[in-house]
């Protein structure tokens, strides 16, 4: 009498997209996440988003703030706040060189995705990244626009 239950399909990453189109990325690095397990399960449902998130230093260690993790609908015991600060795992050099290039030059930290490594780790690709003009943005756009009309134009003949 037993359902033959359908294999659950994971999310493979998720992506902050507008993190390139509003940052210049100077230098990736790869970082852990501390979550709960409910949370780890939203996560490979597909539940959580970086949009509008970002990470600072704060007492020596990196957190991650406004990361939306929807909360699991089959966990009835406790209830997280969705946008909670969570905190990143990196080597206390990697957070002191972070801290120095960001206090020096007035760069920020932005999460571009999250995903799963091979042993099933949550991680998240971090970014030393410096703000955009508005010019620039509109430079982005127009050749992301020439580069579509040129591909059209290869498809075409």
């Amino acid at each position: 009498m037993s359902k033959k239950q359908q294999p659950q399909t994971f999310v493979q990453a998720i992506h902050n997209r507008k993190a390139r189109f509003e940052f210049h990325i100077l230098e990736t690095m790869v970082a852990g996440i501390e979550l709960l397990g409910s949370e780890v399960k939203s996560v490979r449902q597909g539940k959580a988003s970086l949009n509008e998130s970002y990470a600072m230093i704060h007492h020596g260690e990196v957190w991650l703030e406004n990361m939306q993790i929807t909360p699991y609908e089959h966990n009835h015991l406790d209830t997280l706040e969705a946008k909670r600060s969570r905190k990143l795992l990196l080597n206390r050099e990697e957070i002191r060189k972070l801290e120095t290039k960001i206090n020096e030059k007035g760069l920020t930290l932005v999460p571009l995705k999250a995903f799963f490594n091979n042993r099933g780790i949550l991680k998240i690709e971090i970014a030393l990244a410096k703000g955009k003009k508005l010019y620039d943005k509109r430079e982005t756009i127009k050749s992301r626009d020439a580069e579509r009309q040129l591909q059209q134009l290869k498809k075409t003949y």
